[in-house]
């Protein structure tokens, strides 16, 4: 019956996933696993999130707003006057954005090396996807970008960008919305601990989608809650297109009561700021700047995959980039997590 299943999947691999903590711990006998390979916050829901969230459960019986209106009210209350839809997680907001654009055969761009899901999801739904390398330094030829998006209807482009953790200039971001006719889908996953505001370029970009999600700053991973700011004419096709109910009652209620949590945010972004720098001052090996929750290191002469399984040996739990599109083997990605756990990698990556 195999035969039944659609090419796309038959013969790819699919997401890579991180080995998990309890796979780790298990297979060297460690009692805990420091978690630095999913850019997740080390710090829980706050507890006017968690009150939030079990007040919602008691009317689990019934089904969420078919809008979402609750988030998208707070949402509002956050941003701005803004429209926005919402999804599971950042993938489902980019997957119905794919579906409302994309036709069977039609190119999307992606600036790569970058997040794997974009062209993941682009060829399930049938695309053609066109990677657009970037430079040697990981930043975007804004030229070459937009000669590859001559004719496409949808690009992607990420930043602070998964996993090399820099930056494009919102200036750069508008060079490209003016220079391609299609719609630019930024991802701003990690947004909030760069300090940069993409948000005025929706105030004067007609095709301009910027995809936000409450997994990081926010610290709720596990609830996957997407969301995105779009243009009026997307946003009804956009619901067109969407999965019915795609968002629980528990996590709408836990997402609308972060979003007013401001002081957590805050206090998260300083303690990324501040093992950020100590990541690039004391790992032994090169370290880029990054403007996310993460860094990216050159473990030269190891591969990704060998750094990865001596870290695990040390009870260090981090990702590999081999299976970032367009990047080499000799990269990992690590996140900045509690105090205890950024100081056992530090120690680790020392005698690596």
């Amino acid at each position: 019956m195999r035969r039944l299943i659609r090419a796309c999947y038959a013969g790819a691999a699919g997401y890579s996933y991180a080995k998990s903590a309890e796979d780790v711990a298990r297979e060297h006998g460690i009692d805990r696993v420091a978690r630095l390979a999913s850019n997740e916050n080390p710090r829980p829901p706050s507890p006017a999130v968690i009150e939030a969230a079990s007040r919602a459960l008691q009317a689990a019986n019934r089904y969420p707003d078919t809008r979402a209106a609750p988030l998208v009210e707070a949402l509002r209350r956050y941003h701005g006057d803004y429209r926005f839809v919402t999804g599971v997680g950042m993938d489902g907001v980019i997957e119905t954005v794919i579906r409302t654009i994309i036709e069977p055969g039609e190119a999307v761009v992606v600036s790569t090396p970058t997040f794997s899901f974009y062209g993941l999801a682009a060829a399930a739904h049938g695309a053609r996807v066109v990677s657009v390398p970037r430079r040697e330094d990981f930043s975007v030829d804004t030229t070459a970008f937009i000669e590859a998006c001559r004719g496409a209807k949808l690009a992607f482009l990420c930043s602070p960008n998964n996993p090399t953790g820099n930056s494009v200039t919102p200036e750069a971001v508008e060079e490209i919305l003016e220079g391609m006719e299609g719609l630019l889908f930024l991802d701003n996953a990690y947004v909030e601990f760069s300090g940069i505001d993409y948000r005025p370029l929706m105030r004067r970009h007609e095709n301009l989608v910027i995809g936000r999600t409450m997994s990081k700053i926010f610290a709720l991973a596990g609830m996957r809650v997407g969301y995105a700011f779009v243009p009026g004419w997307l946003e009804p096709f956009y619901h067109r297109a969407a999965t019915p109910f795609t968002l629980n009652s528990v996590s709408l209620a836990a997402a609308a009561a972060a979003l007013a949590d401001t002081e957590r945010v805050r206090e998260t972004c300083d303690h990324v700021r501040r093992w950020r720098s100590r990541f690039l001052e004391e790992v032994p090996f090169r370290t880029f700047p990054s403007d996310a929750n993460f860094v990216m290191i050159d473990v030269s002469p190891l591969t990704g995959d060998e750094a990865v399984e001596r870290l695990a040996a040390k009870g260090v739990l981090v990702r590999s980039c081999t299976s970032f599109p367009g990047l080499g083997d000799h990269y990992i990605r690590v996140c900045i997590g509690e105090d205890w756990e950024n100081e056992r990698f530090l120690e680790a990556a020392k005698n690596l």
